[in-house]
């Protein structure tokens, strides 16, 4: 609660903050990003994100409808020539959990500890949801 000229000075939603400055949250951060480091997440972001999209280009080659498929490290992204948010509801039916972004770009956001049998399992059930959306 604030009065006078200090309630004017924050707005909906920009006074809120992930790792706040206390000692708990700064803890929190810092344990965070030791773990981060420790176990070589950011290393191993780079090597499943290119699997993977080497997995979606290899098995989409050729398919038409696809139009890009690019990313960096985990963040994954599989563009098609055509509105696909209904694949978000066939994911989740099939057990993955996707998004659709800007109406034609499948996003993937795996773990930063996904494995490399997580990556090609991720790609086996991807596929033929994307081949059957695009021949529908």
């Amino acid at each position: 609660m604030a009065g006078g000229r200090a309630a004017g000075l924050f707005g909906p939603g920009n006074h809120g903050s992930t790792f706040g400055g206390n000692p708990l949250a700064c803890t929190a951060a810092l344990t965070t990003l030791d773990c981060i480091e420790e176990e070589g997440l950011l290393a191993n972001a780079e090597r499943i994100g290119a699997l993977i999209r080497q997995g979606f280009a290899e098995g989409l080659a050729g398919t038409s409808g696809v139009v890009d498929i690019r990313g960096h490290g985990l963040m994954i992204g599989v563009e098609l020539d055509r509105p696909c948010g209904a694949l978000v509801a066939q994911g989740l039916a099939a057990g993955l959990l996707i998004n659709v972004t800007g109406d034609t770009v499948i996003r993937l956001l795996p773990p930063l500890n996904f494995s490399e049998a997580d990556a090609r399992e991720l790609v086996a059930r991807m596929l033929p949801l994307i081949k059957a959306f695009l021949a529908g």
